[in-house]
């Protein structure tokens, strides 16, 4: 077990990086006001800065870019009999509520990191993976969260990444420093759902707010459905915000600040991206 993490984490240290490229930048966006989504907004509504430097942004059509959702689940010998029953209704209520464009990924975690099951538009194999689920060990968040990090490298369309534990990370081999920055490296937006011993995990909710997203606390496994239902349901509701970067350096780290001046509403999106300088040809 533990060669096949060491495996499976220094194969995946190459992460592609989320940057301007050719394409320009995209970004999820959440605005709320009153604790509600805010609806109807165009690009005339945003204020986006790049570095301090103003962009010229477009709303992309949300219901036209597939959404890619990657499970990342925990595993360990605390989720067994009933939590293991309600983790798995819980990542029912997701495939539910995909459309047939959408594909899902299981990536499981204890002592070490499975990705159970790559990227698929068939649910039916996803909710395969989840039910041959079998709980045991110890707990590994943070190399669980590297794994499914990697997984969203590569691949087009959007990235919701859902979290899942109820435990403490008692034996990941990075440190969250380590997993914020290759956080930075991927357009996925980070959701965390924590229960029991993992309530108060602040590096959960650093990765959730570095890339835009939130974290839940749950009091038991039984309210993981409600929670895992409301993720989906927020995150269809966020804009995508394009924009070829213009006025700023290619490269390094790009810190975005994003508002939506002429209401009183909240926003949050990813803090930045790194950057590619362009390619130098002999």
């Amino acid at each position: 077990m533990v060669w096949r993490l060491t495996f499976v984490l220094t194969s995946m240290l190459a992460f592609q990086t989320f940057s301007s490229r050719t394409l320009g930048v995209r970004v999820d966006v959440l605005v709320m006001d009153g604790g509600k989504p805010v609806a109807g907004l165009t690009a005339r509504d945003f204020e986006l800065r790049d570095n301090g430097v103003l962009q010229r942004v477009d709303v992309v059509d949300a219901v036209d870019v597939p959404i890619n959702v990657v499970l990342a689940l925990d595993t360990s010998a605390s989720i067994r009999g009933r939590r293991l029953t309600d983790l798995i209704a819980a990542g029912d209520v997701i495939l539910d509520g995909l459309k047939p464009v959408d594909r899902a990924a299981v990536v499981t975690f204890n002592h070490a990191v499975t990705p159970a099951l790559q990227l698929s538009a068939d649910l039916g194999g996803v909710r395969a993976a989840l039910r041959a689920i079998d709980p045991g060990g110890r707990t590994s968040v943070m190399d669980g969260v590297y794994v499914a990090l990697a997984s969203t490298t590569d691949q087009a369309g959007r990235f919701l990444l859902v979290v899942c534990t109820d435990g403490s990370d008692t034996t990941s081999w990075l440190t969250p420093s380590e997993v914020l920055e290759a956080s930075k490296r991927t357009n996925a937006v980070v959701y965390a759902v924590t229960a029991g011993a993992g309530r108060r995990s602040e590096p959960l909710k650093d990765l959730a707010d570095e890339t835009g997203g939130q974290m839940f606390q749950v009091k038991g496994s039984g309210d993981l459905r409600s929670a895992f239902q409301r993720i989906l349901t927020e995150f269809r509701t966020r804009y995508v915000l394009a924009y070829s970067p213009e006025g700023v350096s290619p490269g390094g780290f790009h810190r975005l600040d994003i508002k939506v001046p002429r209401r009183r509403a909240s926003v949050k999106a990813r803090a930045g991206y790194i950057g590619v300088e362009p390619a130098r040809h002999p």
